[in-house]
Parts: C-alpha cells; sequence; structure tokens
C-alpha cells in the first residue's frame, strides 16, 4: 500500500523503529482522519499520502525529544501532534485539547476506534483548563505565537518541564518578544518536506515574564 511505503520509508530516515500495531494504527489514523475530512474539514489536506507527510511524519518528527510522563497537546485540531505521540509511546499519558467541538468530537472517535487508553480529550479554552495533575512537557504545532502560547498555558507546567513548539522558519520575531531564553531552537528534517521545520524548547520557569 502506498501510505505505509511513505510512512515506512519517513520513518526508516528519521531512524524510528515501530512495531506492526503501531504502524497500523497510525495508517488506521490517516484512513479515520480522510474520512471525516470529506465531511467536517477538518484539515486542509486533502490527499491521504500528503497527509502521511505533513501530518505523520511532521508530528513523528519530534518524537525523539519527547521525554515525558503527561503532556498536554494544546490546540491539537485533528489530534496532531497529540494522537501519533499516543500510539507510539503507549506508557506517554497524553492529552489533546481544541476548543472546536467537531474536532474534539473526531478526537474522541480516533481514541476509541485506535484503543488509545492513554490519550485524553479536552474540549475547551486552555487558559480555564485546571487539570487534576500538572504536565511535563505542554506541546502546540499550529496553536499561537510563542509569547501567547506560553502566556495561555504556563499555569499547567510541571517544575522541570517544558514547552515544546513546532514552527516552520526559524521564530526569531516571536522569540524577541518572550523575555525567556529557549534551551534550543532545533531544526528538524521531515521526510518528502521541503519546507523548513523548528522545535523550539522552553522550560518551565515561574516568573518568567511575557513581553
Amino acid at each position: 500500500m502506498r501510505l505505509r511505503a511513505i510512512l515506512d520509508d519517513g520513518l526508516a530516515e528519521l531512524g524510528l523503529a515501530l512495531d506492526e500495531a503501531k504502524l497500523q494504527k497510525l495508517i488506521d489514523y490517516i484512513h479515520l482522519l480522510n474520512k471525516w475530512n470529506k465531511v467536517h474539514n477538518l484539515t486542509a489536506v486533502r490527499d491521504p499520502e500528503e497527509m502521511v507527510t505533513l501530518h505523520l511524519l511532521d508530528s513523528l518528527a519530534v518524537l525523539p525529544h519527547v521525554r515525558a510522563n503527561r503532556l498536554l497537546d494544546v490546540g491539537s485540531g485533528a489530534g496532531l501532534p497529540g494522537i501519533p505521540f499516543a500510539i507510539c509511546l503507549p506508557e506517554l499519558q497524553v492529552t489533546v485539547m481544541d476548543s472546536s467541538q467537531k474536532k474534539a468530537s473526531f478526537m474522541r472517535q480516533a481514541k476509541a476506534e485506535l484503543a488509545l487508553p492513554n490519550l485524553e480529550v479536552e474540549c475547551g479554552r486552555v487558559e480555564d483548563y485546571q487539570p487534576d495533575a500538572p504536565f511535563d512537557v505542554i506541546t502546540s504545532r499550529a496553536f499561537s505565537e510563542l509569547a501567547l502560547f506560553v502566556k495561555l498555558t504556563r499555569h499547567l507546567g510541571a517544575p522541570g518541564g517544558q514547552w515544546l513548539a513546532m514552527k516552520g522558519v526559524y521564530p526569531q520575531e516571536e522569540l524577541d518578544r518572550l523575555q525567556l531564553e529557549p534551551s534550543q531552537v532545533l531544526p528538524l528534517k521531515v521526510p518528502g518536506l521541503k519546507a523548513q521545520r523548528h522545535l523550539v524548547f522552553l522550560p518551565f520557569n515561574q516568573d518568567m515574564k511575557v513581553a
């Protein structure tokens, strides 16, 4: 199958080895997303082959840098990157959050169909979210610019944790608006994608001020 070949080649390029059950769930997720997308317009990407590159591999390029027990994915949309993380790291407790009821409904369906007990779905505004426990990692793929992302989620981080913000080109202007130095801004190579990708590592710091 063409989708599986694209995924297998991309994972090999990323140096990631996944077992057959996880690979099948990733493909099943793409099929489910494609099915829902025809009715509910969850993503502008229409071609399932492009979904593998632009959604799965784009998310999984971050996977080696996820070191946490509890992760929050803010503005998850159709579940990206949170659902691929939950599939590949079953020991990781993943919470995906979006303010759109439609997108939250899709993510709940994905949780059920893909049998992901480590995935929780929240619908609402992140600044109002009060979870039972804080998160080691808070991530976003297309939620907002960095200063707003940090401002709205800073109450959710556990001591010693970090934000992982997925960005396109190097976000110099966004970083300039933060009175916080990233511990790292890492360029990522996404297989099959020519566009730039960067991962911004920002340590949680409760005394931090957002400019």
